[in-house]
């Protein structure tokens, strides 16, 4: 079966023997997930990002912490892991990359620093 993202956190849910019946159902990652839902919040960071993007070059990229910086100038740290959970959904909408090095990477298994881009 063909994996999908989930709908918080945009991380990639591979295909389980167990939910063999239910898999058009299922939605989140985690149990976590499925209590957190998707916030007011999550759209506002997912624009940010577009519109960061909009205003640079056509092949520029951008450090996710950008983005945590201009949503909350003195408290931007708890916001890194919201735009990185904002980054993977647009990844999985069509609409941006994740690069590490200058390459294309899966934001669900990537470590340690990241750029955004819009996709090609």
């Amino acid at each position: 079966m063909e994996s999908k993202s989930c709908a918080v956190c945009g991380r990639t849910i591979e295909w389980r023997k167990k939910w063999a019946r239910t898999w058009n159902e299922v939605k989140y990652c985690s149990e976590g997930c499925r209590k957190r839902k998707r916030q007011a919040g999550d759209d506002t960071l997912e624009r940010r990002i577009l519109e960061a993007l909009s205003q640079r070059a056509g092949d520029a990229t951008i450090c996710p912490s950008e983005i945590a910086r201009s949503a909350a100038p003195d408290d931007w740290r708890p916001l890194m892991e919201p735009v990185r959970e904002a980054a993977r959904r647009l990844v999985a909408t069509g609409v941006l990359d994740i690069t590490q090095g200058g390459r294309v990477v899966d934001g669900s298994t990537a470590r340690g620093p990241i750029r955004l881009r819009l996709r090609r």
